[in-house]
């Protein structure tokens, strides 16, 4: 558990999902930084981590035992991060509402009435909520934007992603985004444009459709292309993650942003600035 001399606030943070790869790479990336502090560490009841020190893992002693009962975890915390799943999410938003504690969402695969409960519940509490907390991956974002402006007409739009054997929903949440931004600067509903498989005898591909291809596999961390194919030429952009920690760095980016915002609803470009 880390502190800092003459550091202030040290921002006081809970994890869900303790126990699982990317909650523990949260939880050291909150060890080793000088502002932040581990307050809570959530993981569903039937973890065998339940009861064991969050930092265990680490070799260290944080004083924080991974729990699953929400109030307990989140009593001493002021921000939540949440990489788990849609369901578990938003228990963990009702309750943090009702505390009034804030939130980093980094879970995918929600649907539009859930996207919406998480709007409303920004009403009441700061929320930053993003398909990929990478730095890099939010300047992609906007790479993607003045690409698919000037590439509108005669390129053919195709998004490869990739990812661990473990993930459980397809595209990745990061696709979907690539997607609506790309949709959104040719002048396209993703909704109605979409294709999300190909088989058999397809006829020949609509030009205004936007194509995705769905890896799985292995230990890939996560892998997106956005390719605009036209006659002669291609081009492609391209973000490939090594290692989870670049999320949880921006995580902690995002704390400390909504560390100066009482209410409202974010994503990562604002927490970099790029809008």
């Amino acid at each position: 558990m880390s502190t800092a001399a003459n550091a202030s606030p040290v921002h006081q943070i809970a994890i869900a999902g303790a126990s699982g790869r990317m909650g523990r790479m949260l939880i050291e990336a909150v060890h080793n930084a000088a502002d932040a502090q581990l307050a809570g560490a959530l993981d569903i009841a039937a973890s065998p981590a339940i009861g064991a020190d969050a930092s265990a893992f680490l070799g260290a002693n944080s004083g924080v035992t991974i729990t699953s009962d929400l109030r307990a975890g989140l009593k001493n915390a002021r921000y939540l991060i949440d990489f788990t799943r849609p369901e578990g999410t938003m228990e963990h938003l009702r309750v943090c509402r009702e505390l009034g504690v804030k939130m980093i969402i980094g879970t995918t695969g929600f649907t539009d009435a859930q996207k919406a409960e998480i709007e409303d519940a920004a009403r009441d509490i700061g929320i930053m909520m993003s398909p990929n907390m990478a730095v890099g991956v939010n300047v992609v974002f906007k790479l993607l934007e003045q690409a698919a402006r000037a590439l509108k007409e005669g390129y053919d739009i195709e998004i490869i992603e990739a990812h661990h054997r473990h993930k459980v929903d397809a595209p990745s949440g990061t696709a979907l985004k690539m997607g609506e931004i790309v949709a959104e600067g040719v002048g396209r509903n993703l909704q109605e444009c979409a294709i999300y498989g190909r088989e058999g005898v397809t006829g020949e591909r609509a030009p205004s459709t936007i194509g995705f291809a769905t890896v799985r596999g292995g230990d890939i961390v996560g892998d997106h292309t956005v390719l605009f194919a036209g006659i002669g030429e291609r081009i492609e952009i391209t973000h490939k993650s090594s290692s989870r920690a670049t999320y949880a760095q921006g995580s902690l980016r995002a704390v400390r942003f909504l560390a100066n915002q009482p209410h409202g609803l974010f994503g990562m470009d604002d927490v970099l600035g790029l809008k």
